[in-house]
């Protein structure tokens, strides 16, 4: 009888900085009922009723817990957590006799443009591709968008790649909503699937995305799920804890037309919907929606809030938003403190800037103060759980700074100032250069 071998979620870069570091990985329980050998605990293989399963998590020293994620196939069922002993995991199982999650089966499979941004950062673009190229889906092309390069290190990368579905274009005006429309302008088909060089792609990310779509006839944009790729460090620990998007695994329609009354800031409660990282929308209401805000994201004195804007207006443009949990992206979060500081200033201005242009803007504003009037005691409790991220959990303080949660929150206060200047800039600079200059973009 031999073990079965989990399959990692990314390649690990580096070895565990922590006691508390976790592997992470994969086990579909589909596999293991079709493998005639596998190592178990309480059933064999072939059992539907099977309960347990010892499993091998490969290139896991230094790891003393595992976290895998449990699918059937594509359909994601839950993580588990549990210790690693000599690089084997001992792990729960669920029968699957019973009912579980909805599975991207016969549903319509659309071309899909698939734009991944990226600047200056060859050795994570090069992983990324790798794992986008290997998504089983019957027809996509995959949009690499050169944003405002100093070096021909992206090029080169793509220029690696012989696969005619690749190809690259340079978005010379810095910000990645900037490049997200330049992506969107270059797509060649309705639905445009974005994600970041950072990430791992499972195989199963753009059925997923296709199942989102299916689930309604007015979704015109859904958000996968997008969980920690790698917990080696502290840092990434603290990020994973921090974020709302990583564990996610319940499929849900949002609509204005019929507000959820477990999200009481619906529809300003935009971190349950996704990420910037595992998105699509449909390119033909992307661009009557006005495309991405270029004065939000990163690479603007923003910092980011592009995706949140565009989730926030899809759904008051009239639209639905679906998350769907079987589109997965595995993240590699930042892995040093410094990394983590900026990142943790990045969310708040750019929250910030998002906040401003929504109070600035009269029919949003009105929205808000109707949610606020309806939603007074569920507005306090949001903002003391904001606010509580000023405040790490005690495990952290040790490694991670326990400034971090508070240059989050007060990095806020700096929104509507970049927002402004972001603004004034981008209005200077279309008066110096005509808009066909730096929106021709160049293709290679």
């Amino acid at each position: 009888m031999t073990d079965h071998i989990l399959r990692p979620a990314m390649s690990v870069e580096g070895a565990p900085e922590w006691p508390g570091a976790t592997w992470i990985g994969i086990l579909d329980i589909a596999e293991l009922a079709a493998d005639p050998e596998p190592g178990s605990g309480d059933s064999s293989g072939d059992d539907p009723t099977m309960t347990e399963a010892v499993c091998v998590a490969p290139a896991s020293d230094g790891f003393g817990r595992a976290r895998i994620l449990i699918r059937d196939g594509l359909a994601p069922v839950h993580f588990v957590e549990a210790p690693l002993d000599d690089g084997r995991v001992r792990l729960p199982l669920p029968s699957r006799s019973a009912p579980g999650p909805d599975a991207p089966a016969d549903i319509p499979l659309p071309p899909m443009s698939v734009v991944l941004c990226t600047r200056e950062r060859p050795d994570h673009l090069r992983g990324a591709l790798a794992s986008l190229l290997l998504v089983d889906h019957p027809d996509f092309e995959i949009i690499v968008v050169d944003n405002a390069p100093t070096t021909d290190a992206t090029e080169l990368v793509v220029a690696e790649v012989s696969d005619d579905r690749v190809r690259r274009i340079v978005e010379p005006v810095a910000g990645l909503s900037s490049a997200r429309n330049a992506g969107l302008r270059a797509a060649r088909h309705e639905f445009v699937a974005y994600t970041d060089d950072d990430v791992v792609a499972d195989p199963g990310w753009l059925r997923g995305l296709a199942l989102g779509f299916s689930r309604s006839d007015d979704v015109v944009c859904v958000c996968g799920t997008v969980p920690s790729g790698e917990l080696r460090t502290l840092p990434q620990a603290y990020f994973d804890w921090r974020v709302s998007w990583a564990d996610n695994l319940e499929p849900r329609v949002y609509s204005m037309a019929t507000p959820p009354e477990d999200v009481p800031l619906f529809p300003f409660q935009v971190g349950v919907y996704g990420t910037g990282a595992n998105f699509a929308i449909r390119r033909d209401a992307a661009i009557a929606l006005g495309a991405f805000d270029e004065r939000l994201g990163a690479g603007t004195r923003t910092r980011g809030g592009e995706d949140l804007d565009m989730f926030f207006r899809v759904l008051v443009g009239g639209h639905s938003l679906a998350t769907e949990p079987s589109s997965i992206i595995w993240h590699r979060h930042r892995s040093d403190n410094d990394a983590l500081l900026s990142q943790a200033r990045g969310y708040g201005v750019g929250l910030g800037a998002w906040l401003t242009k929504v109070a600035v803007t009269r029919e949003h504003r009105r929205l808000a103060f109707s949610v606020l009037r309806r939603r007074r005691r569920a507005v306090a409790r949001a903002g003391a759980a904001y606010g509580a991220i000023a405040a790490p959990p005690p495990e952290f303080l040790s490694s991670v700074p326990p400034s971090v949660g508070r240059v989050e929150v007060f990095s806020v206060l700096a929104g509507p100032s970049a927002l402004w200047r972001e603004g004034r800039r981008r209005r200077a600079r279309a008066r110096r250069v005509p808009a066909s200059t730096h929106r021709a973009g160049q293709h290679s």
